[in-house]
């Protein structure tokens, strides 16, 4: 335990950077993506969106999301593996999904123009499920429907900040169109979707526990899908921190994952998703970015914070 979770002279003067940033006032410079109040912009940069996305309409995908999204809760129901309402670790999640979703909604606006005049995160009729499932997995459709499966908050032993992490980052995916996006492209490659459905390969079921790839269509895509894992680790970051929850929680979830897998995961060049170890380290080069906003929510300066702490094998455990 205290390899997995042993301190980092890096992440330490990351944080340092961090404290400078909130004492000075200073910001890291942002990505400009859109003309309108770039400079009002903190946090982590913002992602560009594909040119593609006009291969597939947002309607569209939308809609055949929230068609699948109720099957498969139908499905769930069925199978009496759909919590009801009020399952305390469903309740726990749609709390969590409250304080996160009204800054999607504000991520999401900064890709409103002439061009795109609707903020489409704003109209989505958001959603959270919880199904009982041994499954590593949570996810996000296009249109804000989440769910996640009680194996994944189960197995790493989850605290609310993780949870935010994950949730976040499947948040990210939608309000970036990675699902539209994908759906653009496999259309215009003509790939052959693996799986029970269109959907299932699209918008990312068993995104947390990566795929082998097979196909040279899908091996010249694979930087594609580690960037859209990276992007949406950046925005979830951005997104849970701004919602009071701690930002440092993420690179503590990926440790826990790789102890939990055994570290098992095929090599990163064979895999649509980054490594455990490439995640990390993405992870803690933007702390100084997120975890300003943490302290803004948490009405705390970055440098008295104390060390983050979660749960593993039965015990509290404090990640330095």
């Amino acid at each position: 335990m205290t390899q997995l979770f042993s301190n980092s002279k890096q992440w330490l003067r990351r944080l340092t950077v961090a404290a400078l940033l909130v004492t000075t006032g200073s910001l890291l410079p942002v990505a400009p993506v859109l003309a309108k109040d770039v400079a009002k912009y903190d946090g982590v940069p913002t992602p560009s969106k594909s040119r593609m996305l006009g291969l597939a309409k947002a309607d569209n995908i939308e809609r055949q999301s929230a068609q699948q999204y109720e099957q498969m809760k139908q499905q769930a129901a069925g199978q009496r593996v759909l919590a009801p309402a009020d399952y305390p670790q469903l309740v726990r999640l749609r709390q969590i999904a409250d304080k996160l979703i009204p800054f999607a909604i504000e991520f999401s606006e900064r890709y409103v123009d002439e061009k795109n005049p609707v903020n489409r995160a704003k109209q989505w009729k958001w959603e959270v499920n919880l199904i009982a499932s041994k499954q590593l997995n949570a996810f996000c459709m296009p249109g804000g429907k989440i769910a996640f499966y009680t194996g994944i908050i189960d197995t790493l032993q989850l605290t609310d900040d993780e949870i935010a992490q994950i949730m976040g980052h499947e948040i990210a995916h939608a309000v970036l169109e990675h699902g539209r996006e994908r759906a653009a492209k496999g259309t215009g490659a003509q790939i052959a979707t693996v799986g029970a459905s269109v959907l299932s390969q699209v918008f990312g079921f068993g995104d947390l526990g990566g795929q082998l790839v097979g196909g040279a269509v899908q091996y010249k895509m694979l930087s594609y899908g580690r960037n859209d894992e990276l992007e949406a680790d950046m925005v979830g970051m951005d997104i849970a921190a701004r919602a009071g929850y701690d930002p440092r929680a993420g690179a503590a979830l990926w440790k826990k994952m790789s102890a939990a897998t055994g570290g098992k995961a095929p090599p990163e060049f064979m895999s649509t998703h980054p490594s455990h170890k490439t995640r990390i380290k993405d992870i803690e080069a933007h702390l100084p970015e997120t975890l300003p906003l943490y302290g803004r929510a948490a009405k705390r300066d970055v440098y008295s914070l104390p060390p983050y702490e979660t749960n593993w094998q039965g015990k509290r455990v404090s990640v330095q």
